[in-house]
């Protein structure tokens, strides 16, 4: 897969999805460079979609 590609910095993707998400935890959006398998699949399964729904929702 395509490396993720986030508008502005994690710091911020990361309040956005949990404004948005709220039963997000910070476990759930640990994000280390590397290794955003790990990240889509841990939001997938929090958050019951697939991976191309999670990556577009990171990419947004």
């Amino acid at each position: 897969m395509n490396k993720l590609q986030f508008k502005g910095s994690w710091n911020e993707m990361k309040g956005k999805l949990k404004q948005k998400y709220a039963q997000l935890t910070d476990d759930d959006l640990k994000y280390a460079e590397g290794q955003d398998e790990e990240l889509v699949g841990r939001l997938q399964k929090k958050l019951g979609k697939s991976a191309d729904e999670v990556r577009r929702i990171l990419e947004q």
